[in-house]
């Protein structure tokens, strides 16, 4: 495989900037859809079956720390190393290596459970993490909702350096 860097990723897969950092692009939208009558009630509307993007992070950027309604499936695909945090609903702060280096505990995939707070990084020796999330029911912006730093520290005070450094509010 060629080297490739992150304009040529941004290029490649007309990939524009996402709300809580990095760049994406909507890879897949099920045209079948789940009438919000047979979802949890946390829905509040219809939902695709399922959804999929790309996803682009690069060193200094980061995705905030947010959640949303549904699983996430996180994919690896190219560059280094990605720090997924995340903060269960127990107050358990777990951080996943999605990468393609076995031997150092990483993985090419990992479920983050619905309405757990989350964020992720670059690794500190990453130059790009190039990867894909998929969501099911499919993502909606009305499921997502970004965290206040200052909200999200005073529920767990235990990881308040990290909530700082990867929250934009």
């Amino acid at each position: 495989m060629t080297a490739v860097n992150v304009q040529e990723l941004v290029h490649q897969f007309n990939l524009q900037p996402h709300p809580e950092g990095g760049f994406y692009k909507e890879t897949y939208r099920s045209p079948e859809i789940i009438p919000q009558q047979f979802l949890s009630k946390q829905f509040k509307g219809d939902r695709a079956y399922s959804t999929a993007i790309y996803f682009l992070l690069e060193p200094g950027n980061f995705s905030a720390f947010h959640r949303i309604e549904s699983d996430e499936v996180w994919h690896f695909y190219a560059g280094q190393t990605l720090l997924i945090h995340i903060i269960h609903l127990n107050g358990k702060l777990e951080t996943i290596k999605l990468g393609n280096d076995f031997s150092n505990g990483e993985q090419f995939q990992f479920a983050v459970p619905a309405r757990c707070w989350f964020a992720s990084e670059p690794a500190p020796h990453s130059s790009f993490s190039f990867v894909g999330c998929t969501v099911a029911p499919g993502f909606d912006f009305d499921d997502f909702e970004l965290a206040k730093a200052e909200e999200l520290t005073k529920q767990f005070p235990q990881h308040e350096e990290l909530i700082k450094r990867l929250c934009r509010g």
